[in-house]
């Protein structure tokens, strides 16, 4: 299981990703998957 540090890291991650990805949809849509996945592989 994760630490809060390593949460709090992913999500930073996470949305510079976003920041980064601006108008570009496919890329926000792989990003959200990714996270989706990951989220549903840890229940």
């Amino acid at each position: 299981m994760k630490n809060e540090n390593e949460k709090t890291s992913e999500g930073l991650d996470q949305i510079l990703e976003i920041i980064n990805a601006k108008s570009n949809t496919e890329k926000i849509e792989k990003i959200i998957e990714k996270e989706t996945n990951s989220k549903e592989n840890q229940d």
